[in-house]
């Protein structure tokens, strides 16, 4: 049987007590349930009936306590087996948590202590299995048992906050026990072991204002009429303490602002009960005449207000309006303002809070009122007229200096500084009017016609004498009155014909008059012939009464031959007084027409009034043809003269100069066709030749130019050759204008292989040996066989 022996200090003891208890009740009820019936033995398989047999040792359960602070190692307990005898042979193994590092055994004795103190916030048990073997043998002498440490927690951690500082908010005036905010303390401790982790709240600073509730740590206000404007912050310092609050136990603390939120309580105050503003009475419209603030102790929301004229001498002069940014009333002018007229005015003004809180109603009215006073001071201004704008009117045959109207202008100061009149001629350029500098009556300078300008519109300017800088403008329209001074005349230029073949008493046109003049109730025009045509007139004038004639013939036919053109003079007056006439011409040619009287045939002249061209712009039109085809003649001529006709007309483009003469060569035998040599040798060239592809114009001999030797670089003699045979065509006065192709085939001087072509012996006359083309191999056979033969070959 195993024995535990274990000591540890009266509070050890009690609570080993207590686990012995509640093992001794476990161990009763199983008894209870197991061994009271025999049928519960068992049976093996073959039909034996078990037995319990008693172990040769037990578990038990042990306890230490956390953070030992002695000097010897802490005992846990003592392990012991019934087949221990103490000689020694028995031996004890722990393994496990904490087996070996954290516990340790006497493998001889079975002592169990701890190596290192314990916290039983990092860990509050461990497991292990113990077992007895032979010490010789490692045969276990009984079976591995389990068995726990419970670690024994002792009050080692104080209540710590979660926060640290709380920050809370709680409106003022508050009613006593309104909840600010809660607080919380943690213990680390096992709440389920004595009072360890059992915390109580109290307040340590913040009385009497704030109050806290022991278990829960809700805090609340403890004092009624708490007002922001008095004191805005608290500082209230809360203490956590765990052992329930009894003596000996840990504590922790935590700090909590409180501040107090704003609420509307507190109406808005006028500074002043009387404002007194200054002002110019030049002041311009909408600007602020004053500025007034009532004061709020209230922040925010609460603060804001709204101003208001509640009376007011002067109704419509002013008005007020809130700013909302800084809370303050600004008076601005909507009428002008008159010195001379009203020099003060009187203004009630209301202050209110836009946000009432009606708890507080009791408080009185969250309004205020003031007296603003506005004194008017005076400023020189300048000449005001009478009207804002003047109309005159006058005549066109109203002779010069006739007074059309007059302007007034006065000083509206104390003062009453005499005014000078005068016209701003900017806006009477041509210098029509004029006024009096003493009166303002206005003049013109020069007779006016209406045809010309029935409006001018003109400004005057009024200056004070005593301060000239003081002007004012005022715009006079004039409107010239029409008179009949114009007579009328026919609306177009009007021209028609008649057929040969008219009837009497046909309309061959109607006729329309116009008169620049505009009477009051409108034209009214008269049309008749005139009297020196009356007699012997070809032709009648209707008045139709609505301001049209009709042209009439008064024979029944009429001949070109006999007269062509006829001038009908039409006397046209109008209505009006005095009477205007004129007499206008309307011409008419006689043409030949068909039966329905349209126009066949008429003279020219006839023609081209029909078409609406008159005898001018035909005249104009021919003058810019006769131009054009000369100028295009012209043109011609120039280029026929700067031409030069080829002689030889190729297939190809004649621009590219490229002459095809299709001429063979007379052969080898030929040498009076081309002289080779003159190629190979440029000393032999001819003093003159001349082109054959165009007919040249005059004989200009070419210039000769000295031939340079040939340079020993690379191509001298062709760079050389080709220089000066461009130097001969640049200074060529018969070659074409136009850009040209020249071939040259030149092989150079002294070629080392030397030349295998026989056409060089036409200037050399020499002979030469060919025998050599045989040794060349069979690509020169060729030519061996035409040139290597022996002389006798050469010679037949």
């Amino acid at each position: 049987m195993l024995e535990v022996i274990y000591c540890h200090g009266f509070e050890l003891l009690i609570a080993v007590l207590l686990e012995l208890w509640r093992f001794c009740i476990f161990m009763v009820l199983w008894a209870m349930v197991h061994l009271s019936s025999p049928g519960l033995t068992g049976q093996d398989a073959n039909g034996v009936p078990l037995r319990r047999s008693k172990r040769g040792w037990m578990w038990n359960q042990f306890f230490l306590l956390e953070e030992y602070t002695g000097s010897d190692l802490q005992y846990v307990g003592k392990l012991h087996s019934d087949s221990d005898r103490g000689d020694g042979s028995v031996k004890y193994v722990l393994t496990g948590e904490g087996a070996g590092t954290l516990f340790k055994i006497d493998e001889k004795s079975g002592d169990i202590h701890a190596t290192k103190r314990l916290d039983r916030e990092e860990k509050a048990f461990y497991i292990l299995h113990a077992k007895a073997v032979n010490r010789f043998t490692n045969e276990a002498l009984e079976g591995e048992s389990e068995f726990i440490i419970k670690i024994h927690d002792i009050n080692d951690n104080e209540p710590r906050f979660t926060k640290d500082p709380y920050m809370a908010r709680v409106p003022e005036m508050s009613d006593i026990g309104t909840s600010v905010i809660q607080v919380t303390a943690i213990d680390a401790d096992d709440a389920t072991y004595g009072n360890s982790a059992k915390v109580v709240y109290s307040i340590l600073e913040g009385q009497p204002y704030f109050s806290v509730d022991p278990e829960t740590g809700l805090i609340k206000t403890a004092l009624p009429g708490m007002d922001r404007e008095v004191k805005e912050n608290y500082q209230v310092v809360i203490q956590a303490k765990d052992m329930a609050g009894q003596m000996g136990g840990l504590s922790g603390t935590t700090t909590v602002s409180i501040t107090l939120s704003d609420v509307n309580d507190n109406p808005p105050r006028f500074t002043k009960t009387l404002y007194e503003f200054r002002v110019p009475e030049s002041i311009e419209l909408g600007s602020a005449v004053g500025v007034i603030r009532a004061m709020d102790v209230d922040i925010g929301q609460n603060a804001e207000m709204d101003y208001r004229i509640i009376g007011s001498d002067g109704p419509g002069m002013f008005e007020i309006t809130t700013n909302r940014s800084t809370q303050e009333g600004v008076i601005l002018l909507r009428k002008p303002l008159d010195y001379e007229r009203k020099r003060q005015y009187s203004l009630r003004v209301q202050v209110e809070n836009v946000h009432i809180n009606p708890r507080f109603y009791s408080k009185g009215p969250f309004r205020d009122e003031a007296t603003i006073k506005i004194i008017v001071e005076d400023v020189d201004e300048p000449p005001v007229f009478e009207r804002a704008s003047y109309v005159m009117e006058v005549k066109e045959d109203a002779p010069k200096n006739t007074a059309i109207g007059s302007v007034s202008a006065s000083d509206p100061d104390d003062k009453n500084s005499l005014v000078r009149y005068t016209i701003d001629r900017r806006t009477d350029m041509d210098r029509v009017f004029n006024i009096h500098a003493g009166n303002g009556s206005v003049f013109i300078l020069r007779e006016l016609d209406r045809e010309e300008n029935a409006w001018h519109n003109i400004t005057v300017i009024a200056t004070e004498f005593t301060n000239p800088r003081q002007i004012s403008r005022v715009p006079v329209y004039v409107r010239v009155l029409d008179v009949n001074d114009n007579p009328p005349t026919f609306a177009n230029n009007y021209e028609t014909f008649v057929c040969e073949n008219a009837k009497a008493n046909q309309v061959i046109r109607t006729v329309g008059a116009t008169d620049p003049d505009a009477p009051l109730g409108g034209h009214r025009f008269f049309f008749s012939l005139a009297q020196e045509a009356a007699g012997k007139a070809n032709f009648s004038v209707r008045d139709n009464k609505n301001n049209t004639a009709s042209i009439l013939t008064r024979r029944n036919s009429y001949s070109t031959l006999q007269k062509s053109v006829y001038h009908v003079p039409v006397v046209i007056s109008d209505g009006e007084f005095p009477m205007q006439s004129s007499t206008s011409t309307l011409t008419i040619r006689v043409c030949t027409c068909d039966r329905e009287g349209n126009m066949k045939a008429c003279n020219a002249e006839a023609l081209t009034a029909r078409a609406g061209l008159s005898t001018g712009a035909l005249v104009a039109i021919l003058l810019c043809v006769i131009i054009l085809l000369m100028i295009v003649v012209l043109f011609a001529a120039l280029r026929r003269q700067r031409k030069k006709e080829p002689l030889i007309i190729s297939k190809e483009d004649v621009r590219d100069n490229v002459v095809s003469y299709n001429d063979e060569g007379g052969g080898e035998e030929d040498t009076q066709a081309f002289d080779i040599g003159t190629l190979r040798n440029p000393e032999a060239i001819e003093d003159s030749k001349q082109r054959r592809d165009i007919v040249p114009e005059a004989f200009y001999p070419p210039i000769r130019r000295p031939v340079l030797p040939p340079t020993r670089d690379n191509n001298g003699d062709v760079r050389d050759f080709i220089n000066q045979r461009l130097q001969d065509n640049d200074s060529d006065p018969t070659a074409p204008p136009y850009d040209s192709l020249a071939t040259y085939a030149y092989e150079g001087n002294g070629s080392v292989a030397e030349s295998l072509s026989s056409l060089e012996s036409v200037t050399t006359e020499s002979d030469q040996d060919y025998n050599y083309l045989s040794e060349w191999g069979p690509r020169f056979k060729k030519l061996a066989d035409l040139y290597g033969g022996d002389d006798s070959d050469r010679d037949s």
